[in-house]
Parts: C-alpha cells; structure tokens; sequence
C-alpha cells in the first residue's frame, strides 16, 4: 500500500495539472487503512477525487468519509460481485450502495454515481447474473431500462437514472500482459494524453491497465513527476499514440487498442 508521505508528494506535484485525482490502479481503495487521511490531503491540496470500488467494503460508518465534498465522482464496480461471491445473495451488498447512493442524493446531488454493469451481455461467452442487479436497480430507483435495444460502448456508455446517478455499461476485456500475443503495431490510447498511473510503489506507468509496470517511465520517489512526464520514453509513447503507432510491446498486446476502431461493438440489455 502506498505511504501517506508518498501519497501527499504526489498530490502536490499533480494538483496543478490534473482535473481528478483516481484512488485506484487494480485494488480497492476502501481497503487502505489511511483512506480518510488520503480523502484530507486531496482536500489540502484542492485536489478533486473520482473513486472506483465494487462495494463490498461500504458500510454506513464509511458514508461521512465518502460523501465529503472533495469527491466528484465514485464508482460502484456490481458487475465484479458474482465475480467473487458467485453462490451469494447480493439482497444485503445492494442495500449498503442503494442507502449510500439515496443519501448521497439527498446531501451532495453534484456528486457523480455510476452502478457498473459490465458484461451483460456475456460478449465472450461467460455466464453472468447481471441482468438481476439490472433488474433490482430499476426497481429500486422506478426506472425503466432499455429494452432489446443495442448501445454503442464507444460513443455512449451511460444512461441516466435519475439526477447524476447512472447505469454504466461496457465490454468484457482481458488484461494486457506481455505474455499475450500481439494484435497490432498500429492503434492509438489516451494514455498520456488524458491520464497516467502512479503505482503503490511510486512507479509512474503510461495509463491504468499497467499494473505491473511493464512500461516503467520512472520513480516517483526520486524524480519529479513532472521530469518523468517529459522523458524520452513517454515522450516516444505519446508521439506513437498521435501517429497512430504502439511503439511499446505492451501496447501491442493490449486490447483497448480495438476500442479505437472505427467497427461498432453491440451490446443487448435487458430484453
């Protein structure tokens, strides 16, 4: 877990030049024991923070800490419940987010929510209980949701509940590793251009897929990441991006390199 004297550095340094500072590259970050005082640094800083959890963890003793004014926008992962508790019963995991979610209506209707519901459609062919959540949000909150109709993830992914609460959808993916074989030399991403990751360790990555930092652009504990930022490496990495070429290997085996394409991927809703 990342220290809290690194945490702050980093804040500092990307305060000035960041709309949004994402508690999260794999993991969740209602696990880390200094949650509250990372939400204070953001606040110190003005710092604005988007948050991304499956929920499991949110209890109403954690509902102050979320709904401080310093978040923008948090995400609730539902789609990764089955995932890892696929007998369980979601009744008691829904009504924790459904309270947070009502009070957070009631206190703070400038904070974006999203409910994320991935895969509802099993595009790869896995089985999924989704569609239940689905039906369970509509229910909860009287929405009515798309009915056998299609929605292209590239151009919109979200539909709106009711004020900034939202159903989230999107593809299944697998993540890119250097030991999967290449799919293209040529593609473009927005990492760099629009967002960068910092792990737990202070190794700065080109974007948030990253996790094992197969592309090391370098170490927040002793350089500037301002200096990281500007290094041949990145540099390079961003100018492929622009010119439509994926000069890392990662990249090359990355899947999100498909999104950019013009071909449209369906995916059904609830029918």
């Amino acid at each position: 877990m990342m220290d809290l004297e690194l945490f702050e550095s980093i804040v500092k340094q990307v305060a000035p030049i960041t709309e949004l500072i994402c508690l999260h590259l794999m993991g969740d970050p209602l696990v880390h024991p200094k949650l509250a005082e990372m939400v204070e640094i953001c606040d110190r800083y003005e710092a604005n923070i988007f948050l991304v959890t499956n929920g499991v963890l949110i209890k109403p003793e954690k509902f102050d800490l979320l709904l401080h004014p310093r978040f923008y926008q948090i995400n609730f992962s539902l789609h990764s419940f089955f995932d890892n508790f696929p007998e369980k019963d979601p009744s008691k995991y829904l009504e924790r987010i459904f309270s947070f979610t009502e009070r957070a209506l009631a206190e703070r209707p400038e904070l974006f929510l999203n409910y994320r519901l991935w895969n509802l459609n099993d595009p790869l062919g896995s089985q999924t209980q989704n569609t239940g959540m689905l039906d369970r949000i509509c229910e909860r909150f009287d929405f009515t949701a798309p009915k056998a109709d299609e929605i292209d993830v590239r151009k919109n992914k979200s539909i709106k509940i009711r004020d900034r609460l939202y159903l989230h959808f999107d593809t299944e993916f697998i993540w890119p590793s250097l030991d999967l074989p290449v799919l293209g030399t040529k593609g473009t991403c927005y990492g760099l251009s629009s967002h960068f990751g910092i792990l737990a360790d202070g190794t700065v990555v080109p974007c948030c897929l990253d996790k094992e930092a197969a592309i090391p652009l370098g170490d927040a504990n002793q350089q500037p990441i301002l200096d990281i930022l500007a290094s041949r490496r990145a540099q390079e990495i961003l100018k492929g991006f622009k010119q439509r070429q994926l000069v890392e290997k990662l990249c090359q085996r990355c899947q999100y390199i498909e999104r950019f394409q013009d071909s449209r991927i369906p995916i059904k809703l609830a029918s």
